[in-house]
């Protein structure tokens, strides 16, 4: 019976692995759409957004067998918990990325993006994501913790990209639009990285059985 239930604990750590990929693809090409005209990035991240919904689906379903069937204990009862928390934000990550290819169309053609950083935000939540799933699998709790203060850099990058908004409005290097759409990006990319930090955190309860909310 134990057997079987470190296989499919295996199974329901490559399928959030998947998942996570999933999820990382799905910013990068945000990202890239905010650089480059036209649907292309769009119609990818929702293909991605989709995807992602149907692996939440999938890792639910693995989740609520292993604990109809296979009666876990306490460890193993934080980490079917957590993975479910896990995959919430992972969702919510797929939608945002939706939300940025949304308005790059309205960005991706003004030449005064290539002065707001968001392509670094975008970079730093990325690898947050990616962090964060490894993490969970790895049971490494300094890699999760390293998550969480990564996020202080995200934060520091928003406000960063908020001066520099205000440098292009006060310069009259923009027009009225242009502003809304960079801060609302700058924004999703945020939230983003506070999902990241959700995931490291439910990774953190997994492991020691404490969780910081």
């Amino acid at each position: 019976m134990r057997i079987h239930f470190e296989e499919q604990l295996k199974r329901l750590h490559v399928e959030l692995i998947k998942m996570g990929s999933l999820c990382e693809e799905a910013i990068s090409l945000s990202a890239k759409s905010l650089e480059t005209p036209g649907k292309y990035f769009y119609d990818k991240v929702k293909e991605l957004e989709i995807a992602i919904d149907q692996q939440e689906n999938e890792i639910e379903s693995i989740c609520m067998r292993l604990l109809l069937q296979q009666q876990p204990v306490a460890r193993d009862l934080r980490n079917i918990s957590s993975a479910l928390k896990m995959i919430s934000d992972m969702e919510r990550i797929g939608d945002q990325a939706v939300d940025i290819t949304e308005i790059a169309p309205f960005i991706s053609q003004s030449q005064p993006k290539s002065k707001v950083h968001l392509a670094d935000m975008a970079r730093i939540v990325v690898s947050m994501v990616t962090d964060s799933i490894e993490a969970f699998v790895k049971k490494d709790l300094t890699l999760a913790q390293h998550v969480m203060k990564t996020d202080d850099e995200v934060d520091a990058l928003f406000d960063r990209v908020k001066e520099e908004i205000t440098d292009l409005i006060a310069q009259k290097d923009t027009d009225g639009v242009l502003p809304v759409d960079l801060l609302m990006a700058a924004k999703y990319f945020e939230r983003i990285g506070d999902h990241a930090v959700n995931i490291a955190e439910w990774v953190e309860y997994s492991i020691t059985g404490e969780h910081k909310k």
